[in-house]
């Protein structure tokens, strides 16, 4: 069992982490810095969740002496492309019409900071998507909220339950905060 003897920061404005961190009976409050999230070219999936995550960290240097500091990025790859967020509907659109009735993955980086010690790891899961008409991904656009999310779609919305054939790995990771993992690196702490 966890015992909490330090506060924790959770580094991130989504509601999604939030939910996880909140499940998994952490105490913590919310602080947010804006970072760029721009990364060099030549990095995998998994090198580049794990950049953002640490340049995330990185901004909470000052912040991470009296705190645990958690910072986090999820990526989802498709054939070698990353797909970030989408800038509208019709990206959304693009992103959506690539991964129907096919797999990607998910890539989430997470760096845990205290005290100038800096903890970084990832997980990956393999998501499979049932093909999915032009109508439902209209309907899932104009419903729900894919502009914040990786990929333009959350596994935890109305598209996961209907079109995610299976995941191979963390369900939570794809949520984007692979609790498994950071449960076990907080025992480290």
């Amino acid at each position: 069992m966890y015992k909490q003897t330090l506060p924790i920061i959770l580094a991130s404005k989504s509601p999604r982490r939030q939910e996880l961190m909140k499940s998994m009976d952490l105490d913590f409050k919310v602080v947010l810095k804006e970072v760029d999230e721009s990364y060099p070219e030549d990095l995998l999936p998994a090198e580049i969740a794990i950049y953002i995550a640490e340049k995330k960290a990185a901004a909470f240097a000052d912040d991470s002496n009296d705190s645990i500091v958690i910072t986090a990025d999820t990526i989802v790859a498709y054939n070698n492309e990353i797909l970030g967020k989408p800038e509208d509907v019709t990206h959304a659109t693009e992103m959506l019409t690539k991964l129907s009735g096919t797999n990607h993955q998910v890539y989430t980086g997470v760096s845990i900071a205290h005290a100038g010690k800096l903890h970084s790891f990832y997980d990956v899961t393999e998501v499979f998507f049932n093909p999915l008409t032009a109508e439902q991904i209209a309907y899932y656009i104009a419903n729900f909220n894919p502009f914040d999310k990786a990929g333009a779609y959350g596994i935890q919305d109305w598209i996961g339950l209907v079109a995610v054939e299976r995941v191979i790995g963390s369900y939570t990771n794809v949520m984007g905060l692979p609790t498994e993992k950071l449960y076990k690196a907080l025992l480290g702490f």
